[in-house]
């Protein structure tokens, strides 16, 4: 077995592993590299292997940065199998078709340009036909569902807390009679967020694929941070500025309204003057968060209680959706203290480049960054302290207030990175540090001074022969999974004859909350059982 690196090495974006095995070709993720030109340039070039000989693609979440070439893998062959959760394939459907429509867009003004030089045209590097074609090839599936791609290769999704459908993907593959487990993080969240849940623990593996983003820092605490943007968005406002939130369409905007929605729908120290609008600028956020209501399942018990109660934490009384460009252009016409929440969170592409360009010179205004800014892009310039930007082709001086709020990333800190590697029962042999930059080498010394395993940071294009890897199972006693097989089979049946007689319960006068809390528990024991069971039949072949 072969594990080649081809993207998200030693950079934040592009991630794409390609698993080789005597018999499949199995991806992990398949991004857009994002940030500097030249880095952009990678997604043109061809991929590191042919895309019609792809059995599976595995999808660890929508982001751009894994999802973003899948386009392009179909366009050049690929008729396998995408992989991942409903969730994910619902904001795909909108983010590949808004990526498909940059590019053409994009295309069209460079060919213009072209033309005008006597230059051959380019090609977009995918249309919305090809962002269309490719979602045929999705299959969905449920957290914690044991998925058989075929005898030798079982999947199982488990939630990553990161965004909305957001999965750590648990992959065993049997090779010459023998299984291994590779667990392939995707992007870890941070625990205690809204929305979503915490990510999950995974007790084993033999070779971890993870994340590295935040790998030498620590985060402010969410709830200091979401203090700290109604100060800046009051502190703003007082001085009759605009505040301008770049901020990914998906996941990252929807936190920031649910988080906006507490504090004006429910502190009622709140003067009416102060509850100035809010505009989502954004059509693909607008989609995005008609997607998060679709996946309601996917949420925390504090939203899902919010919802229970009637109150939608994606609306409120002064806040509002821009759809039109027309919508867009008239919020810089008008100098009246609003929040503008605009895409892209790099400030990459989309209408933040044009927010950016009528309010960062102005100090009356705020600009607040709420996720990372990959290396070469302008947010991360801005952030820098850069103080004359080049926007849309016009130098421009950056006067505004400049505040970086990490409480609200969505990516897990070192502290959380280095928990999570300890919730393994049975440490991997080996540990590969992907999508981080600078920040890798701190968390690969971390792990190895720590936990004495074997890190290693792959560069673009480094390739990993697996070899010799003993099958668990054979470890020992070989009649013990079956035993254990057994207890388990056991103990469902005991939940099973719970739950059934849980549902012919009548009598009226027991308390309706001690009857959902009863649910709530078995159904959390079944999963758990399940989850056992599961990994005992993969040990026994089965």
């Amino acid at each position: 077995m072969n594990i080649k690196f081809l993207g998200a090495a030693k950079v934040v974006t592009g991630s794409n592993i390609l698993i080789t095995t005597d018999r499949y070709k199995i991806l992990l993720d398949c991004g857009m590299f994002q940030g500097s030109e030249q880095l952009e340039k990678l997604n043109f070039e061809a991929f590191g292997y042919d895309p019609s000989e792809i059995d599976f693609l595995i999808l660890s979440h929508a982001h751009i940065d894994h999802s973003g070439r899948i386009p392009k893998l179909v366009k050049e062959g690929f008729k396998g199998k995408i992989i991942s959760t409903r969730a994910t394939y619902d904001l795909c459907k909108i983010m590949l078709v808004d990526s498909a429509n940059i590019q053409q867009s994009d295309v069209e003004w460079e060919n213009r340009k072209r033309e005008r030089a006597g230059r051959p045209p380019v090609e977009p590097l995918y249309t919305v036909d090809d962002a269309n074609l490719s979602l045929k090839y999705f299959e969905t599936y449920l957290y914690d569902q044991r998925i058989e791609l075929n005898e030798d290769i079982v999947v199982r999704l488990r939630d990553a807390g990161h965004i909305l459908g957001s999965a750590i993907i648990e992959l065993w593959i049997r090779e010459d009679s023998n299984f291994t487990k590779i667990v392939f993080s995707g992007d870890l969240g941070m625990p205690g967020h809204t929305i979503i849940n915490d990510p999950d623990f995974i007790e084993d593996a033999d070779y971890l694929i993870m994340e590295s983003t935040y790998g030498d820092k620590i985060h402010d605490d969410i709830k200091e941070s979401a203090k700290r943007l109604v100060e800046i968005i009051n502190s703003t406002t007082m001085r009759g500025g605009t505040v301008i939130i770049p901020s990914f369409a998906v996941g990252r905007t929807q936190e920031i309204i649910y988080e906006l929605n507490k504090y004006y729908e429910y502190d009622k120290n709140v003067d009416e003057f102060m509850k100035i609008p809010i505009y989502v600028d954004s059509p693909m956020a607008v989609m995005a968060t008609e997607a998060f209501t679709k996946n309601s399942n996917c949420f925390n018990e504090e939203t899902k209680g919010l919802i229970l109660r009637g109150d939608n934490p994606f609306e409120f009384a002064n806040l509002f959706y821009i759809k039109t460009q027309e919508e867009s252009m008239m919020l810089n016409k008008y100098n009246f203290p609003k929040v503008i929440i605009s895409a892209s969170g790099m400030c990459t592409a989309g209408r933040i480049r044009h927010h950016l360009k009528h309010n960062i010179w102005d100090s009356k205004n705020s600009v607040v960054f709420v996720g990372y800014q990959a290396e070469g892009t302008l947010g991360r310039l801005i952030l820098d302290g850069r103080k004359n930007i080049k926007i849309l082709g016009e130098e421009i001086r950056v006067d505004a207030q400049i505040h970086d709020l990490e409480g609200f990333s969505a990516h897990a800190d070192q502290r959380v990175l280095m928990d999570w590697v300890r919730g393994f029962k049975i440490k991997p042999k080996k540990i590969f540090l992907v999508h981080g930059e600078e920040t890798t080498e701190v968390l690969a010394d971390l792990i190895e001074s720590e936990l004495d395993i074997e890190t290693i940071i792959p560069n673009l294009g480094d390739a990993f022969e697996i070899k010799d890897v003993v099958l668990r199972s054979q470890i020992g006693d070989t009649l013990e999974p079956v035993k254990k097989k057994q207890e388990i089979e056991k103990e469902l049946q005991r939940v099973y004859d719970q739950f059934e007689a849980l549902v012919y319960r009548t009598d009226k006068l027991i308390d309706p909350d001690f009857l959902d809390g009863e649910y709530d528990r078995l159904k959390n024991e079944l999963l758990e059982l399940q989850k056992k069971l599961m990994d005992i039949n993969i040990i026994l072949g089965k």
